[in-house]
């Protein structure tokens, strides 16, 4: 099972969706606005990911963060604080049977699709 993460209007996840249509890859999307997130989920994902790499330091929601909010980020505090700010979230996010990455690039998904 293919889950894409991410919200809606952003153009880098409508970038992926439209790779993933047209190259007929089966998958699901998740808007983490919309359809919410799990706990256990966000958890996994830093497990997986580490909370650096899950987190899109150059959003606008990262940089509204009180600077003491983010100097205390560690792998549990985060999962509370995504679950708060979704968009914190590197989009899109994309889950392949457990298979997480963030970002997208087309030559990227190519090889994992292949």
């Amino acid at each position: 099972m293919t889950t894409l993460y991410g919200i809606s209007n952003c153009d880098t996840v409508k970038k992926a969706r439209k790779w993933l249509d047209q190259t007929n890859v089966d998958y699901t999307f998740h808007d983490f606005r919309k359809d919410g997130l799990d706990r256990q989920q966000v958890v996994d994902w830093v497990s997986a990911l580490g909370w650096e790499n899950l987190i899109n330091k150059r959003s606008t929601t990262w940089k509204g963060l009180d600077e003491n909010a983010r100097a205390q980020l560690n792998d549990t505090t985060v999962v509370d604080v995504i679950l708060d700010q979704p968009t914190l979230i590197k989009r899109p996010l994309l889950d392949q049977a457990g298979d997480i990455s963030v970002g997208f690039k087309a030559a990227d998904y190519e090889q994992r699709f292949a």
